[in-house]
């Protein structure tokens, strides 16, 4: 592994995780961008989500997380009715180097943030065409 030019996020204690770290820092040619995100940027970047006020501010959010760091967030209502926010599908799509902690602690800064701002779950849902057209 060569000296890289930014810091990246530190190792998890062995058998804690599955982020194939350690795969992806052996290839010379990987893109390790998501590896940006230490332990202190992913907290900030967590108090970040949770100050969000409007929907169009979650979707620039979420577009800003797949330019910066290639991760992919699905926010989608869940197979049953949404009475609140956690009858919502909220995930990170499968990423070589993103942590287990990452892939808990973003969708549940994102559902504190709804929990504060329920019309942005509203917003959510209006976005979305009722019949499936």
């Amino acid at each position: 592994m060569a000296d890289l030019p930014f810091p990246i996020r530190k190792e998890c204690p062995p058998g804690a995780c599955v982020c194939q770290r350690d795969d992806l820092l052996d290839k010379p040619d990987a893109d390790l961008t998501i590896l940006r995100l230490t332990k202190e940027e992913e907290k900030r970047l967590c108090e970040r989500i949770e100050a969000i006020e409007t929907y169009e501010e979650l979707l620039r959010v979420s577009a800003k997380l797949q330019q910066q760091l290639g991760i992919v967030l699905t926010i989608e209502p869940g197979d049953n009715e949404v009475r609140t926010v956690m009858g919502l599908t909220i995930e990170l799509a499968e990423k070589k180097g993103l942590c287990r902690k990452t892939r808990e602690a973003i969708p549940a800064a994102i559902r504190r943030c709804m929990k504060r701002k329920p019309e942005i779950i509203y917003a959510l849902l209006n976005s979305r065409d009722l019949f499936g057209l």
